[in-house]
């Protein structure tokens, strides 16, 4: 039997105790080239703004009753401390391109699946990501939400349990994509 690498089974895991970048972090292609563009404008375009808001403010006088130094030094803060999250997840990511798995029909990070709800009918479809990448409204899960435990390991024609807020969901896996 073939080991999968990790994040073939990355968030089956309940005992998940490591720090934040312990581990290499999964992200697609997609999302990784995100975070790059995020950290490339605050870099070049909100760090020199920061600045330059610091300089006006300081500017006017006294520092300790002036209401726009705070306001940008809090700004600083904020864009400094985004820019070293974003190069810690970076540096410690494991890029995955979706469209060069082979996972068997197996469900794993980045694949597209196919779902259909057996008590509505209703069919839909995710793609397992990462965290940082997860958005719902683009049907994008997070590889630790609920729905993604659920599904992760499974082929298509499996039946899968889905423990969410708002009671266990039963769906049926329609089809499996590496898209």
């Amino acid at each position: 039997m073939r080991r999968a690498p990790l994040w073939f089974s990355l968030g089956t895991s309940t005992n998940n105790v490591r720090s934040r970048y312990d581990m290499n972090t999964p992200l697609t292609k997609y999302g990784a080239e995100l975070l790059k563009e995020e950290l490339h404008q605050l870099k070049t375009k909100e760090r020199r703004i920061v600045i330059d808001a610091i300089a006006e403010a300081r500017s006017h006088g006294d520092l300790s009753e002036n209401a726009e130094y705070d306001a940008a030094k809090e700004r600083q803060a904020f864009v400094e401390g985004r820019i070293a999250e974003l190069e810690g997840k970076l540096s410690s990511a494991q890029i995955i391109d979706p469209s060069t798995l082979d996972a068997e029909g197996r469900v794993v990070f980045g694949s597209t699946v196919d779902l259909e709800d057996l008590e509505s009918g209703q069919k839909v479809t995710y793609q397992i990501v990462g965290e940082d990448e997860a958005d719902l409204r683009v049907l994008k899960v997070s590889v630790t939400s609920p729905i993604a435990r659920a599904l992760i390991g499974k082929y298509a024609g499996d039946v899968v349990d889905v423990k969410a807020p708002s009671g266990t969901r039963e769906y049926e896996i329609l089809e499996v994509r590496y898209i």
